[in-house]
């Protein structure tokens, strides 16, 4: 039987080439590479739809994190809390700029940071945190509004990693990057909306925080070329990327639509069987991943594998087991919903070109390995 794509980028290729093989062929025929037309346009088109006043691309998603707190003023010696349960990125960056990244637990049903969790770390012998770092995992909204009442209370900063949240809003409208004083996402091709190469951007809506994001993601540099204002980072957004980016634009919330249908379908054919995705009653997710929880993980892994159905594992190990963060402070209790979600979760295929009967057979497999014993 026929393999299907995990994320199914050619699929989306099909639809919107014409589009790409235009905006690639604009950028050879101007030449400018490097912060070209298509870079600003892309970040005006972006910060509309993030609902903020700006937009900073830069290199990556992991850049895009690194860039703000280097624009927040987070230095060696600081705190700052972030989920156990995500992506190692979150936490690198805090690392990178030297400071400390306290591992919270996270809500059993998005996998979020639980803000209760994320209290605790203010009870810790030490600094107390500088900021919170809010992950809006699998493309499902963070509980920002909590978050940033518990930032407020203790003086500290929230910012919103959507990573794998672009697209993603309230049932009142509201943009998931709307929320933090700064949030960030990422264009690595398998995100909702996705460049073909690594990419990032930064939203804010504070002008002196504008300014120097633009300046940390080019060495530095501020109003005068080749004067140095801080230590930067090379972090700019090729153009070419923005050009493919603003052509998947044209598709983008059809896709966001899709994905919603396709997440539905697994919700109605797996609920019973499986613990299938919580979506919070105003929340909308821009479901990056689908991510299920079985007791026989690894004997659903190995029937749909063998059955030819790509699944991954986000992720195996809490942040804090790793050897990069082992000396990092965990929140008094520790965090054993991660631990828990590390030894359960699986995400099936997800993305907007799963057909009906693709997705049939991912929930039969499915269905049947979770009957097995």
């Amino acid at each position: 039987m026929s393999k299907m794509a995990f994320t199914d980028l050619a699929a989306q290729q099909v639809v919107i080439r014409e589009l790409i093989d235009r905006a690639i062929a604009k950028v050879l025929t101007h030449g400018s590479y490097i912060m070209g037309p298509e870079v600003r346009e892309l970040e005006e088109e972006l910060a509309h739809r993030a609902q903020r006043r700006h937009c900073v691309t830069c290199s990556s998603g992991t850049d895009a994190i690194q860039i703000a707190l280097m624009a927040l003023g987070t230095r060696p010696g600081d705190r700052v809390v972030v989920p156990d349960f995500t992506f190692a990125a979150t936490a690198e960056a805090v690392s990178l700029v030297g400071a400390e990244p306290v591992f919270a637990d996270i809500d059993p049903g998005t996998y979020n940071l639980h803000p209760a969790s994320a209290g605790k770390a203010w009870e810790l012998a030490g600094p107390a945190p500088v900021g919170i770092i809010a992950v809006d995992l699998f493309g499902h909204p963070a509980r920002c509004n909590e978050l940033q009442k518990l930032a407020d209370d203790h003086g500290a900063w929230l910012l919103v990693d959507g990573a794998q949240s672009f697209g993603a809003r309230t049932i009142d409208d509201v943009s998931a990057a709307a929320s933090g004083v700064i949030a960030t996402t990422s264009f690595y091709p398998s995100k909702p909306l996705g460049a073909y190469g690594d990419g990032g951007a930064v939203f804010c809506d504070d002008d002196d925080l504008n300014a120097a994001l633009c300046s940390i993601r080019a060495h530095g540099v501020g109003d005068e070329p080749f004067f140095h204002e801080r230590a930067g980072l090379n972090g700019r957004l090729d153009t070419i990327q923005a050009a493919v980016l603003l052509a998947k634009l044209t598709v983008f919330d059809d896709e966001l639509a899709r994905r919603m249908v396709v997440a539905q379908r697994y919700s109605d054919g797996l609920s019973d069987i499986l613990s299938t995705p919580i979506t919070e009653s105003d929340a909308q997710p821009a479901w990056a991943q689908y991510t299920v929880e079985s007791e026989r993980r690894d004997r659903l892994r190995s029937e749909l594998t063998g059955s030819g159905i790509p699944c991954s594992v986000f992720y195996p190990y809490p942040l804090h087991a790793n050897p990069a963060f082992s000396s990092c402070s965990v929140v008094p209790g520790g965090t054993p919903i991660t631990e828990r979600a590390t030894e359960r979760v699986i995400s099936l295929p997800m993305h907007p070109y799963l057909d009906e009967i693709e997705q049939d057979r991912v929930i039969s497999v499915a269905r049947t390995a979770a009957g097995l014993q």
